[in-house]
């Protein structure tokens, strides 16, 4: 999103600043970058001396941190649009708008409550920004974006399941999240969305997803990516499904609690606001995305999954890991059983 938003903004005419840990070039003489971490408060205090029209704030913060900045952000910018996460919604049996229930405040599982999971963190800084006592904030809402570099399957990106495909291996797959249904929106439509609020009086002290309103089940996603991987390759994709999600997962709270439940949205609260506007079709927008990677596939990192290779009675290749510490726990996860694996972690954690 943040890629596209530049581009969107540098086109226009905005002046742009974006910060980056590394070194970037521009195409637009009114973009600049400047290099630094945004999680050091020195730099952001000094970044922010400049008063700016909008802050477009992409980081992802635990809550302690953002508290701690919090009225420093507010303070620097006549707008601040702080992406929060459609994750934030509890499970909902009609399509989710603006006021649907948040996990955080519905949810009655107490040891997840004691977690600052990605969910809640974000549902807990929005609360931040309504208890600041300004109302020059925007608070956005995407779900899940796409894009030919970002390709997801579930919980899996696309450093898992195709890097998996593409090596002849078999993407070991939930039935209980197959089922269900998804939105999945092109990121830079979820970024022309942004620049349509920046600067909108009335998106302040407001709350948007910028979603499409069309879902699609997880299942038919792979259906989707298959018949492309086949027309590119001339391949198959190996798939083997499991019963339960914790088969493959474990405990993991973005299955539970999010991609166990269906997720469809009423985006009629953003569209009303800046009127014309039409979102890809995600099976059209899915097929071309994933036809462009696979013209020139360059994985941003390997990612190895020693419990699919174990269900599937597969093998990686040492040498196709990228680290040792991560060699040693492919080697454990794979060929030790699951509860001595459990002890090596405890033990682990114990003297940390």
């Amino acid at each position: 999103m943040g890629v596209d938003l530049v581009k969107i903004l540098g086109e226009r005419g905005d002046n742009v600043t974006v910060t980056s840990r590394s070194d970037r070039k521009t195409e637009f003489n009114n973009v600049k970058y400047v290099k630094g971490d945004a999680h050091d408060t020195a730099f952001l205090k000094l970044l922010l001396a400049e008063k700016y029209d909008a802050i477009v704030d992409f980081m992802v913060y635990n809550t302690e941190e953002f508290k701690s900045r919090c009225d420093l952000l507010l303070c620097s910018t006549n707008q601040y649009l702080f992406l929060s996460s459609s994750r934030v919604y509890a499970d909902s049996k009609t399509p989710i708008t603006e006021d649907s229930p948040r996990l955080l405040d519905v949810t009655t599982d107490s040891e997840y409550l004691k977690t600052d999971e990605y969910a809640l963190t974000k549902a807990r800084q929005e609360n931040l920004l309504r208890e600041s006592g300004k109302t020059n904030w925007t608070i956005i809402r995407p779900y899940i974006t796409y894009s030919n570099q970002r390709l997801q399957l579930g919980v899996y990106e696309k450093e898992l399941w195709l890097y998996r495909a593409m090596h002849d291996k078999t993407i070991v797959f939930p039935k209980d999240i197959s089922e269900r249904y998804t939105t999945m929106t092109l990121g830079s439509d979820v970024a022309m969305g942004i620049s349509r609020l920046i600067g909108n009086e009335k998106a302040m002290g407001e709350t948007f997803h910028i979603t499409t309103d069309q879902a699609i089940k997880w299942d038919d996603v792979f259906s989707l990516y298959r018949k492309v991987f086949n027309e590119v390759t001339g391949r198959d994709i190996k798939i083997k499904y499991v019963d339960d999600s914790k088969e493959i997962l474990g405990n993991n709270y973005q299955a539970i609690y999010d991609r166990h439940y269906d997720r469809i949205f009423d985006n009629a609260k953003f569209l009303h606001l800046v009127g014309d506007f039409e979102f890809e079709q995600p099976e059209v927008g899915l097929e071309r995305c994933l036809r462009e990677f696979l013209d020139n596939p360059i994985f941003r990192e390997t990612y190895e999954n020693a419990k699919m290779d174990k269900i599937a009675g597969e093998r990686t290749k040492l040498s196709e890991i990228p680290s040792v510490k991560q060699r040693f726990k492919y080697i454990a996860a794979r060929y030790l059983p699951s509860r001595l694996v459990a002890l090596i972690k405890y033990i682990a954690n114990k003297f940390k």
